[in-house]
């Protein structure tokens, strides 16, 4: 869809710049015409270097994803036209990547194509999953109860990922700087310091003598230490990028301290939510579990989702394989066997998610109160040592005159 730029007036005589998206110059003029502006410059920036740099500084986030399921859920479940509902969201946006594929969809839609294929054709911004919720709505009828159930459960998702980001930035941020501060002291401050000591001729306290060794090799192999850091993280992320890599780093995750109980909850409410969406929305259990296999984000679950789906279509029941699984609490698969037995599996789904959703909460807010207290400590023994190594020779020093 083309890009444009415009200088325009408003009814104040204000003079107003910005960047639009349309199929002309005249739909454009059209356009700012109905914001009460008066265009005086439209210009097509579409082919520019100006239109790539606006493109990639604005990202399509999962933000703008969850508000766009909420908004659009909302204007179908209140009988607007789809074609309508996307260009009514076209003007809302402000994210120009979005504004601009969110066009581009619109435009499909209205040449006959279906929804859920405009969306396909953006495997990176739509993912399987919301794909398949989106035909299975088409399908059936009832893309405005599926979409209701979409925006739901992407809010929460959304809601989740935003707590745990929240939780990590502050003992983040802090350790950051704590090592920043520990290296700068370690190469300016600390041997001028020291040095006095080391020409006095005194014993030096042990704390002394291991922040003076700390502090020489710091000096001598800053870069290659700074090198070997880069160097590692790249190693890692290639790794990760391997089947083996990817499923050891997910192994070590779930057995992480603390932390693996939470990320083993998050998978499981990952499961949970998904298949129950899923199933909400038509789709067969079957295809509900090859989709979910791919969201719930763990090589380890992922293969266990697999094998549940190969044992289903030999007959089985989907507790099954989940029963002799010890990455599953037995609390889920024998809640999945009841509502297999009730035909009521999506509810005993969205009661497990609520459940680990409960506890998953629970945990993140005792980390963030557990970690503040723990940074302070570590600050606290950092500071006496250097404390420690700097005072201790002084004193030394005073009483051997």
């Amino acid at each position: 869809m083309p890009i444009f730029k415009y200088t325009a007036e408003d009814s104040k005589g204000k003079t107003k710049h910005g960047t639009i998206v349309g199929l002309s110059e005249g739909e454009v003029s059209a356009k700012l015409h109905k914001k009460d502006l008066n265009p005086t410059v439209v210009i097509n920036i579409t082919d520019t270097f100006e239109s790539k740099l606006l493109m990639f500084i604005a990202p399509i986030k999962t933000k703008d994803l969850v508000v766009f399921s909420r908004q659009f859920s909302v204007m179908v479940s209140a009988s607007v036209p789809i074609v309508e509902s996307l260009l009514i969201l076209v003007d809302q946006t402000n994210n120009l990547s979005f504004k601009n594929m969110l066009s581009e969809i619109a435009f499909e839609v209205d040449g006959g194509a279906f929804l859920s294929d405009a969306f396909a054709k953006r495997p990176k911004i739509f993912s399987d999953f919301f794909v398949n919720i989106v035909r299975s709505g088409e399908s059936s009828g009832k893309l405005d109860e599926v979409l209701n159930y979409l925006a739901d459960e992407m809010e929460k998702n959304y809601d989740m990922s935003s707590k745990i980001k929240g939780a990590m930035i502050y003992p983040i941020f802090i350790s950051v700087a704590l090592i920043c501060v520990a290296v700068v002291l370690m190469i300016y401050i600390i041997p001028s310091l020291t040095s006095t000591f080391a020409d006095s001729g005194i014993e030096l306290p042990w704390a002394t003598r291991v922040i003076m060794a700390l502090s020489n090799f710091l000096k001598k192999y800053i870069i290659m230490i700074i090198i070997a850091v880069i160097g590692l993280v790249i190693m890692v992320r290639f790794y990760a990028k391997t089947y083996s890599g990817k499923r050891n780093l997910d192994i070590l995750k779930l057995r992480l301290p603390v932390f693996g109980k939470l990320f083993k909850y998050i998978y499981l409410m990952r499961f949970t939510r998904s298949l129950s969406t899923l199933l909400k929305g038509g789709v067969t259990i079957t295809r509900s579990l090859e989709i979910v296999a791919d969201v719930v984000g763990n090589t380890i679950y992922r293969e266990l989702i697999l094998e549940t789906l190969e044992s289903i279509n030999d007959g089985n029941p989907l507790s099954l394989v989940m029963e002799n699984s010890s990455y599953i609490p037995k609390m889920v698969p024998q809640m999945i066997s009841v509502g297999e037995k009730t035909g009521k599996i999506d509810s005993v789904l969205d009661r497990v998610t609520n459940f680990y959703g409960r506890e998953s909460a629970n945990m993140l807010d005792n980390l963030s109160k557990l970690m503040e207290p723990m940074i302070m400590v570590v600050m606290g023994i950092g500071v006496g040592i250097m404390v420690a190594a700097v005072l201790l020779p002084m004193y030394n020093m005073a009483n051997a005159i």
